[in-house]
Order: C-alpha cells, then structure tokens, then sequence
C-alpha cells in the first residue's frame, strides 16, 4: 500500500475550513443578526455554533453541536437579549470535537463575565497551558482558546481592556479575536494579521450606526452592513457606552496574511485582507492556463472551490468552460450506506457527473488543491467512468508540502502527498493524463500580494513565527 493510500481522507474533507467569527455593538436585534452572520459563514465550520449577548447587566450565551440554522430556531434567539453580540462557527483545528470546546467560552472573574470567540491558533498554547496548570488553573476544554481567558482572568490589570492587552502581550500565532463583556465588544488580531477580520458599519432606524466584524464581508452582504476595512494587525477595538477606542496594544510585525483563505477558505463574494477572493481565484485560473497550457475540449470545474479558477483557465485558454460535476449541497454529517460496497461511495453522495458533456471529451478538470490525494483520485476515476477520453488536473494554487500552525487543520507531513513524492508520481497515483500546479510566483501575483504580505508556509515550508508542536519547536524562518 502507498504510503498516502493509507491515511484515507473523508470525502471532500481536503483541508478543512477553519472557523467563522462574528460580533456586533448596538443593535437592539443583536442576537438575530448574529445568527444571519454565521448563517453567511457556514463554509468555515460545520461542527458546532455559538452566540453570547450582552444586556449591560449579564452575558447571555447558547451554543450547541450542529449546523446554525438547525441550533438558532426563534425561541432559541429569544433566549439571548441585549444590543451586543459575538457568534462562532467552529470546525476544529485544535482540541476535540465536542461540545465543551464549543465556542463562544465564557468565565466568571474579577473583571465580570467575559465570553471569547476564536479564530486561528495559538502557536504557544501547550506551553501556556502548561504553566497555568502548574500554577492551579483548571481547564474544562481542549481548545487553545481557553488559554485566553485564563491569562484575562489571571491578569493583575483592574479592566478588561487591561486585562485583554496583558493576555494579547503573552500569546503567539494566529488569533482573530471577539471579546463581549456585558456591555461592550472588544476585538483584537495578531500583529502578523494571519486571519482576516474585517469591520463594518449598519445604519440602525432612530439611532447610532452599530458595528460590525466578521472574519469575512459575505456575512455584511447578508445583513446589510457596509463594509469599512480591516482590524489591523495588532490592533484592538473596544466599543462601549463612551464610544469606539482603536488602539495598538503591540507594534505590527511583517503581515502574513494567509494565502490559503484566497485558494480556498473563504466564499468568492467576500473581500478579505482588503482584496476580493473570487477575482484572486480567477486570476489563478488564468496564470494556471499561461503556466500549464494543454489541448482539450472543455473546463471542468471540482465544485465549489474550483468553479472561479476554471472560469480563469478558460476565459485565458478559450477552452469552453462547462459545469458537468454537480454537487449536492445538502448531504448531513450522518447517512445512511447501502449494505453492499460501491465503489467511491462517499464521493458519489456529493458529486454526480453530466455525462453528456464529457462522453469522449478531453477534460481540463480544475480544483483549488491536492492534500492526501484520494479525493482527487475518486473524482479523475469519476470523470473517466462518464466517458471522459483523457483527463488533465490542474490545481490552482502550488505543491502542499508542509503542515500549517495557524489555523488551517492539515494532517502531518508525512501524510501529504507532495511532500513526499514528485508531481509524476502524484500524476500515477491520481490517474490523471497530466497533472500541474500553479507556480509560488503565479499564486503570489494572482493575490496581489506585491509587498509580500501573505504568508506561503504550506507550500514552502518556511515558517513567519516559532512553533510548538508538543514537545518540538520549530525555528521561525520566515515565510517567504
């Protein structure tokens, strides 16, 4: 057996979306627009969801294993008045699948109730949580993100912003933060800006504007918020009853936004770090078929991450783009399998292929990455068994060869198929009649990122901050 044969992935699990993070200040339907805000960021966790609302007196908090629409019915909403809220989607990059490490996490201390939502990881979490068990801390979650509260609770500062600036000064990695006390929001972000969270403005009838953030704009699009820029990195925000405050609590360090969100994470219709995602994917699309032109009768998109970048390939080859894998957005975590074996069953459950546009067609089949590579095996196997004469994959960002620390839930290296093998080999073991990768320059040009201010550790193996990883630290290396 391979040696990527072996470590079979879940269909479509690829790497995994991250979480969705959402807060809003003084809206008296805080609670309803922070479901509509998770509603919109769905894509980036499908594990469990959370809401706290704030009154000025009391935190208010639901969250629950499952899908949001199926955890925030009208009378659960009901349950959570105030102005202010804060909302999480969580698929898990660090601790269990369980219900204790659901977020928003919330604590009782010195400073009043505090609830926190998180995006991303903290790189020195095992050390951090280390020394507060050591010290008397007892922790009820597996989640890096308790770490925080931990540090807000323990901290000597008598307010929470204090409080919040002396935990931020502690931490490392990745962190796209919302913090909700009983009556104001406070957010904060990495000084390397690893992931995205932007802010917005809603006009309220008979009232002051209410703020908004959310780790990507789609969720402003839904509720009818404008959106105004990005958190900075290393800055925070409080909102309270005297106003808006925009601080630094450290000086920036050289950004990293995560190139990953643009290939893959985040919705085509989002703006984020400032750029919109679904032009990024088409000029993918477009670099790809500059890089690795080939003869073929259409453009077939891996639904839905690949659909932008196969618009790009085909509008810059001429090649005629056609949708014939249709994907079926409505399977649940849990089904039912037939008793007898059919082959490549679970990818058949999302993807059906039409058969008429590709019978003895040559296929451009375009997808945003390859990590294990099973998945795309089954789809090539997939495309062939519908006719296709020959196959070529082309994958629109470069070789994954390297495991991500900030929030991305890629397996180990060793899992990796192109880490571990040549782009021939994973051509084989695909069982495509060619394969190719966008260049490291072409993904960086197709992101704009002319300062170098995305971060490209996945595919290079080069590392903008230390890492723990248990009992090993890798060396900070830069990430370029």
């Amino acid at each position: 057996m391979s040696s990527w044969e072996a470590g079979e992935e879940t269909p479509f699990d690829k790497l995994h979306e991250e979480c969705g993070v959402f807060a809003i200040y003084g809206h008296q339907e805080a609670a309803n627009l922070a479901y509509l805000g998770l509603f919109a960021l769905q894509h980036r966790g499908q594990e469990s969801a959370g809401i706290a609302t704030g009154d000025g007196r009391k935190i208010h908090s639901i969250r629950q294993m499952g899908h949001v629409a199926d955890i925030f019915t009208p009378d659960v909403l009901n349950q959570l008045p105030g102005d202010h809220a804060i909302g999480h989607t969580r698929y898990s990059t660090s601790g269990d699948t369980v219900l204790r490490n659901a977020q928003p996490l919330s604590v009782t201390c010195s400073k009043g109730q505090v609830a926190v939502a998180h995006n991303g990881n903290l790189t020195n979490a095992i050390e951090l949580r280390r020394e507060l068990e050591e010290d008397g801390s007892i922790f009820q979650s597996t989640s890096d993100t308790e770490v925080v509260l931990h540090l807000v609770a323990r901290s000597r500062e008598r307010t929470l912003a204090g409080a919040l600036r002396d935990a931020l000064l502690q931490i490392e990695g990745a962190f796209s933060l919302v913090f909700l006390a009983e009556d104001r929001v406070i957010v904060a972000r990495d000084p390397h800006g690893f992931r995205p969270l932007a802010m917005g403005q809603l006009e309220v009838s008979g009232g002051p504007t209410a703020t908004v953030f959310a780790s990507e704009t789609c969720a402003f699009d839904l509720i009818g918020a404008t959106y105004v820029g990005d958190v900075k990195p290393g800055e925070m925000v409080i909102i309270g009853p005297e106003g808006m405050t925009r601080e630094f609590y450290t000086t920036p360090d050289t950004p990293a936004h995560c190139s990953f969100e643009h290939v893959y994470f985040s919705r085509p219709d989002s703006i984020v770090f400032g750029k919109t995602v679904a032009e990024s994917r088409e000029r993918m699309g477009r670099r790809l078929a500059l890089e690795h032109p080939v003869e073929a009768d259409v453009v077939v998109p891996v639904p839905d991450s690949g659909v932008s970048a196969a618009i790009g390939y085909s509008a810059e080859s001429g090649i005629p783009y056609r949708q014939a894998l249709i994907r079926n957005h409505y399977v649940g975590r849990t089904f039912i399998e037939p008793s007898q074996a059919i082959r490549d069953f679970g990818v058949k459950l999302k993807l059906n292929p039409v058969r008429h546009l590709l019978e003895g067609k040559r296929v451009v089949l375009v997808d945003d990455s390859i990590v294990r590579g099973t998945t795309s095996r089954k789809i090539v196997r997939m495309v062939r068994n519908a006719g296709a004469r020959e196959v070529h994959l082309r994958i629109s960002c470069p070789p994954t060869i390297s495991p991500c620390y900030y929030g991305v839930d890629t397996p180990s290296q060793n899992e990796l198929i192109a880490a571990n093998h040549s782009i021939k080999e994973i051509e084989e073991f695909v069982e495509a009649d060619s394969l190719a990768y966008l260049s490291l320059d072409g993904l960086r040009d197709s992101v704009r990122d002319q300062d170098r201010h995305f971060c490209y550790a996945c595919y290079t193996g080069r590392y903008p901050t230390l890492v723990q990883i248990d009992e090993i630290v890798l060396a900070k290396t830069g990430c370029c």
